[in-house]
């Protein structure tokens, strides 16, 4: 078939001596440092403290790569637990197969951990971090194209992705839906970052349009793809999920923007009391008295009220004499 191509690469490993670097895992850690770089610098933009989003993410991330695991096995367990397969597969984190409605629903709860430990209000937080989890996605469906999975029907378009075969796939030209959806997902982060500083987005509604807006694009790529899934009433189970958490997004902007409107002025407390401390003491500082001006206030008991010379007391004693005398 001669036309242009996206081509994968022959392999998704790459050996450095003896330690396996495997490009979806390597995807996956690059997405994480993203996000938390870029969640920070928001954070500290919103009020808060460095290093709060990395120490909340300690907690985040294990929790939503398990709860992103967990909802590929649980909802693709044929793949593991039919017969003629290895059960053991399941635990291969690094092969490929993460959920991302497992993920952050699960790294919801873990971030809300780490929130309570630090006294954060757990929208705020979401907020900061809502671009940089789209990026990270947009970097990590890189990932899919080293595994040479998840891609689309067949196409003869300029970009169609070239696939080999193996034990599991066909040979062919196929929608790069990876690289529709990390396309999509950095659409997803400039919308919310736009949307975030023209309204003010608070209380958690930055992260659900960040929710809103994946999930539209989500519809249309799975659509695309032809790996194997389950079908409801037709359409792939992600379909419906998506749907679903779209349609919970924009109600949650909706009801949130009513009982709750504008943006949270503190977002860390913590940081908030420590820096209105420091002003107080700035403050106390600057408006006493200085040295100089303590010094320049005090009397100087040191010298005499009148400049009185020596010459000037002999005169006074010899007009004394001179009156007793004539008295």
């Amino acid at each position: 078939m001669d036309l242009a191509y996206i081509p994968s690469p022959s392999t998704g490993v790459i050996n450095l001596g003896p330690i396996p670097l495997r490009g979806y895992a390597f995807c996956i850690i690059i997405g994480v440092f993203v996000a938390v770089w870029y969640g920070n610098k928001r954070w500290i933009a919103r009020g808060g403290t460095a290093g709060t989003v990395a120490d909340i993410a300690v907690w985040a991330v294990p929790f939503g790569l398990v709860g992103g695991r967990l909802y590929h096995v649980i909802t693709d367990y044929q793949l593991y637990f039919s017969e003629g397969e290895n059960w053991v597969d399941a635990f291969k984190i690094w092969e490929g197969g993460l959920g991302i409605w497992g993920a952050i629903a699960l790294g919801a709860v873990g971030a809300w951990i780490g929130c309570r430990r630090r006294g954060i209000p757990l929208p705020a937080y979401a907020d900061a971090i809502a671009p940089g989890i789209a990026f990270a996605q947009a970097i990590g469906r890189w990932g899919n194209w080293f595994n040479q999975e998840l891609y689309g029907k067949p196409t003869d378009l300029p970009w169609a992705l070239k696939i080999t075969e193996s034990a599991n796939r066909e040979a062919g030209y196929y929608h790069p839906t990876f690289l529709y959806e990390s396309l999509w997902c950095v659409g997803v982060a400039v919308l919310v970052i736009w949307a975030d500083r023209r309204f003010k987005l608070g209380h958690g509604r930055a992260f659900a349009l960040y929710v809103a807006a994946y999930c539209a694009g989500r519809v249309w790529t799975e659509y695309l793809r032809v790996d194997e899934a389950h079908h409801i009433l037709g359409l792939r189970l992600n379909v419906w999920t998506a749907i679903i958490v779209f349609v919970l997004a924009v109600l949650y902007i909706a009801i949130s923007a009513r009982i709750r409107p504008g943006r949270e002025e503190i977002v860390e407390p913590k940081a908030a009391e420590k820096d209105g401390a420091e002003k107080s003491g700035d403050a106390a500082e600057t408006d006493g008295p200085t040295d100089g001006e303590l010094k320049d206030a005090a009397p100087d008991t040191d010298a005499p009220d009148t400049d009185t010379s020596d010459g000037d007391l002999e005169d006074k004693a010899g007009n004394g004499a001179g009156s007793a005398t004539k008295s």
